[in-house]
């Protein structure tokens, strides 16, 4: 069968004909976008409605308009669709994101981002440069040996010691690193190939030579600081949007992480921030964690105040989140590690097509704005009666 355009509906000269003719074209309009929007998602890519919609655009023409919404309506309630992928396309709907892209200019949201585009550039430029450095030769060696370890035993470290940051075995400490377990040393247990259980020790279990500057360094930033701009984050994370940041002992090699895992009803998620670390590192760190939850890489809260992006590859959610405290560290006028940070997953000059740089852009000054000024507290939702 010979695929049928909207442009060919609209030559039709016979009114009847026509009008059967744009039928069929609409349903061929849908499933076209329909796939496309699949095929997306299916890559483990999750842009923001205007990024979404401009692909579209671009690929099928300016009547996607007509349909995408629609498409999207029923996408929904696909139950052959995961939960995350239903959850990602809901918040394009509920939260009015779609709605938005649909009635602004078509290049709106590329001069939203604008203004962050050079600022990225220079991110990825420096974190290419540093991949063929010295420097980062001596963190990869350090950093291999977690694929010697399964899934499943890393599962079991994290389980036996939450804040551990990094790990191995007493033979890989000595030959790799040129340090041992210290005296009473609390070894962790995981599974071993043709033997039950295998001994390993976190970082801060050992001692020797020093460690390479990708680890004494995590998490660094530097520069003229003002303390008033961590304590407003932290404020405005807990007011205005419910997010609990601790500061708290973790592994030395470990700076901070957010979950979704809190003790009370009261909080959506919640951060822990390694509190050995300086005031600006805290920020930067903070910064970081914020990003993971505002760019919906720990999946949406009930309210929609942020997106459900769980179905992403682990080198674009790591490289958004740093982006984003990149971009805002830069504008306080701090500077870091990001290049360092970032050349573990980025794998070229450019940024992968699967990171959204509107997102990043908006969360990026959503960020910056909860440093700079205080925040209302959210009105809570009026009860249907």
């Amino acid at each position: 069968m010979t695929e049928l355009t909207l442009t060919e509906v609209d030559e039709s000269s016979d009114p009847s004909l026509q009008d059967e003719l744009g039928e069929l074209g609409i349903w061929v309009a849908e499933n076209q976008v329909e796939q496309r929007v699949l095929d997306t998602v299916f890559r483990l890519h999750q842009p923001s409605a205007a990024e979404l919609l401009r692909a579209m655009e671009k690929e099928l023409g300016p009547k996607v308009r007509w349909v995408i919404e629609t498409v999207i309506e029923r996408l929904c309630d696909c139950k052959e669709l995961t939960q995350i992928v239903r959850n990602y396309l809901k918040w394009m709907l509920a939260s009015g994101e779609l709605r938005e892209a649909l009635n602004a200019a078509p290049d709106a949201a590329a001069k939203h981002v604008k203004p962050f585009e050079s600022t990225l550039d220079d991110l990825i430029h420096r974190s290419s440069a540093y991949r063929s450095s010295a420097a980062f030769a001596e963190m990869v060696r350090f950093m291999a040996q977690f694929r010697d370890y399964a899934p499943f035993n890393n599962m079991l470290v994290k389980v036996q010691n939450p804040a551990c940051g990094f790990f191995a075995t007493q033979k890989d400490w000595r030959i790799r690193f040129g340090r041992y377990p210290i005296e009473d040393a609390r070894p962790m247990l995981i599974l071993a190939p043709m033997r039950p259980v295998m001994l390993v020790y976190d970082v801060d279990q050992t001692e020797g030579n020093e460690l390479p500057k990708e680890l004494r360094e995590f998490g660094k930033f530097e520069g003229e600081w003002k303390p008033e701009w961590l304590e407003r984050a932290v404020d405005n994370a807990a007011r205005h949007d419910r997010i609990k940041i601790d500061f708290k002992s973790l592994s030395s090699s470990n700076a901070g992480f957010a979950t979704t895992d809190v003790s009370s009803p009261l909080w959506k998620m919640r951060i822990a921030i390694h509190d050995k670390m300086d005031e600006p590192s805290r920020f930067g760190v903070v910064c970081h964690e914020l990003a993971h939850i505002y760019l919906g890489h720990l999946g949406a809260d009930g309210d929609g105040w942020w997106p459900c992006r769980q179905n992403l590859t682990l080198s674009s959610i790591e490289i958004e989140a740093e982006a984003v405290a990149f971009i805002v560290t830069s504008r306080f006028g701090l500077s870091g590690g990001s290049d360092r940070y970032l050349s573990r997953y980025a794998s070229g000059d450019k940024l992968p097509p699967s990171v959204s740089l509107e997102l990043i852009g908006k969360v990026a000054g959503r960020v910056e704005d909860m440093c700079r000024r205080s925040l209302p507290e959210r009105a809570k939702k009026q009860k249907a009666s």
